[in-house]
């Protein structure tokens, strides 16, 4: 199994910039597909962005697409989310997800297999 660790997430005011950062251990990265979600207080976690296991295909959400870049580091066992232009209802708690089943690039957070404990994200008005 792979074990994911969050970081880079912290307050900001609108229209800044974050870049969060997945760290993982155990098996190889490059055996997984690999996505963000967000649960922001109050709301169910939704999808924000997936990254094939190659790098070679992403996935958006339209709420975050021309906003935010995922990316990964297969060498370095990382993968990141470059978030620009962040507005308040980015919200929320982020996390990253590892799935095993490389065919699909999902969307949904019941097909992935591994999770990190999150990072928050606060965006000041």
């Amino acid at each position: 199994q792979v074990q994911l660790v969050e970081s880079g997430g912290g307050l900001v005011q609108a229209g800044g910039s974050l870049r969060l950062s997945c760290l993982a251990s155990g098996r190889t990265f490059s055996n997984y597909n690999a996505g963000w979600f967000r649960q922001a207080p109050g709301k169910e976690r939704e999808f924000v962005a997936a990254i094939m296991w190659s790098g070679g295909r992403t996935e958006y959400a339209d709420s975050v697409k021309g906003r935010f870049t995922i990316s990964r580091d297969n060498a370095k066992n990382t993968m990141s989310l470059q978030m620009n232009r962040l507005k308040p209802e980015d919200t929320a708690v982020y996390y990253c997800a590892a799935d095993r089943n490389l065919l699909l690039l999902a969307r949904i957070g019941g097909e992935y297999d591994y999770w990190g404990q999150g990072t928050q994200v606060t965006v000041s008005s």
